[in-house]
C-alpha cells in the first residue's frame, strides 16, 4: 500500500496509523498525527481503491451505502498490511493506533470489529457502523475515541452514536467527543483526541 513512515523519538510510544478521508492521500493527516504525538512512529497509508479518481479505503454502493464484500477484502488487505510495514520498519505490532478520519475511520473501526487485537486503541472522526452483522470479537479494556457532529449531513450523529454502543456491548471503552457542526474535522475535535490519547497511552509510558 502506498504510505509515509516517520520514525519516532519514543521508542515506546504507539504507532499512529492514521488513515484519510475520500479523495485524500497518505500526506493528509501527518500534522493530525504531529499535533496528537509528535513523538510517536507515524504509518500513514493511502487506500486502495478510486472512486472517481477519489483515493478511498474501500467501494462504495451508494453515499452511506457500503460494499460489504469488498470492506471485508479490504480490512483484511490493511490488516495484513500492518504487519508487513511492522517488520519491514520494525515497529511493535502489538502497540498500533488507527486514527481514521471519515472513510478511513469506518476501515478502522471495521478493523477493530472483524479482527481481534488489530489494534491497542483508535480515534475514529465521524465514523459510521461499518458493518450491522460483524461477529465483533471480545473488545474489554480497548481505548477507543470517537468524534461526531450533531449536524452532520454525511453520516448522521445516530451512526456514530451506534456504532459506540456496538462497542460499548463487547467491552470497549469507549469515549465520545460530540460538537455543534457537520462533517468537517475541527482543531477543538483534535484537542479533544489528544488529551484522550495522552490519557490512555502516555501514562503509561
Amino acid at each position: 500500500m502506498k504510505h509515509v513512515f516517520k520514525k519516532g523519538t519514543n521508542a515506546t510510544a504507539p504507532t499512529l496509523l492514521m488513515l484519510h478521508g475520500t479523495g485524500g492521500n497518505e500526506h493528509d493527516l501527518l500534522s493530525i498525527a504531529s499535533m496528537i504525538d509528535e513523538e510517536a512512529n507515524v504509518l500513514s497509508v493511502r487506500g486502495n481503491v478510486l472512486e472517481n479518481g477519489m483515493p478511498r479505503f474501500f467501494k462504495r454502493l451508494a453515499m452511506g451505502v457500503l460494499d460489504q464484500e469488498d470492506l471485508a477484502l479490504r480490512t483484511k488487505e490493511l490488516h495484513d498490511y500492518i504487519k508487513e510495514a511492522s517488520e519491514e520498519y520494525g515497529f511493535d505490532r502489538e502497540n498500533v493506533v488507527a486514527v481514521g478520519y471519515s472513510n478511513g475511520a469506518n476501515i478502522a473501526a471495521n478493523l477493530v470489529m472483524t479482527e481481534k487485537n488489530s489494534l491497542a486503541g483508535a480515534i475514529l472522526y465521524h465514523p459510521m457502523i461499518p458493518n450491522q452483522d460483524a461477529k465483533i470479537p471480545e473488545l474489554t479494556g480497548l481505548p477507543v475515541f470517537i468524534g461526531a457532529g450533531v449536524n452532520d449531513q454525511m453520516v448522521p450523529y445516530t451512526e456514530s452514536e451506534g456504532l459506540k454502543a456496538m462497542l460499548l456491548e463487547h467491552g470497549a471503552e469507549v469515549d465520545m467527543h460530540v460538537e455543534p457542526y457537520g462533517h468537517q474535522l475541527t482543531g477543538s475535535e483534535v484537542e479533544a483526541s489528544k488529551i484522550w490519547y495522552n490519557r490512555n497511552f502516555k501514562q503509561t509510558n
